[in-house]
């Protein structure tokens, strides 16, 4: 039995790579929410002892968003200025969740397909869209990062609408 092509999303190797980075670095997000989950259960003798934990996972984490964030400037040519746009040139953990967002961003589809596969649809019990968890997790940390922990679901949808317009723009070129 031969399944058609049309079914599968074609793959590119910036794709694998960069997903095989941000796999690694949200394995380390994971390790790092659960120890401080545990700390938090410690009384303040014993918290002394995951601590130094902590810190090396954070540690690895900024290494690794480093190293994602070069890589993405590589591979993705709007990437850096995406990042003067929205200003989060210094925080790494912003940098990590523009270049996860954008291995899912495809400049080909229309902003409604976009904005729904982000889950960023109006709420209705009837439309079964197509949503993706981790991208929506990526917007979410993005715009956490911006906003300073005050999000709303408008914020999100006009963090998208600036990434998806500078995106349009960059592939078209300037206007005459």
């Amino acid at each position: 039995m031969s399944i058609d092509e049309r079914w599968f999303r074609k793959l590119s190797e910036d794709f694998l790579i960069m997903r095989r980075m941000i796999s690694a670095y949200r394995s380390l997000l994971r390790s790092r929410q659960q120890l401080e989950n545990k700390c938090k259960a410690l009384s303040e003798a014993e918290k002394y002892v995951l601590k130094p934990a902590i810190k090396a996972l954070e540690n690895q984490m900024n290494e690794m968003a480093k190293q994602i964030s070069e890589e993405a400037c590589r591979r993705y040519p709007a990437y850096n200025n995406l990042v003067e746009v929205l200003g989060i040139d210094g925080s790494l953990q912003a940098m990590e969740a523009l270049a996860e967002l954008m291995t899912y961003m495809d400049t080909n589809h229309s902003w409604t397909k976009i904005r729904n596969y982000l889950g960023l649809w109006k709420r209705d019990r009837k439309n079964r869209y197509h949503k993706s968890k981790t991208a929506r997790q990526a917007l979410e940390r993005l715009t956490i990062t911006i906003k300073a922990h005050r999000m709303k679901g408008r914020d999100l949808e006009e963090i998208l609408k600036t990434i998806w317009t500078t995106l349009r723009t960059q592939k078209t070129g300037p206007p005459a």
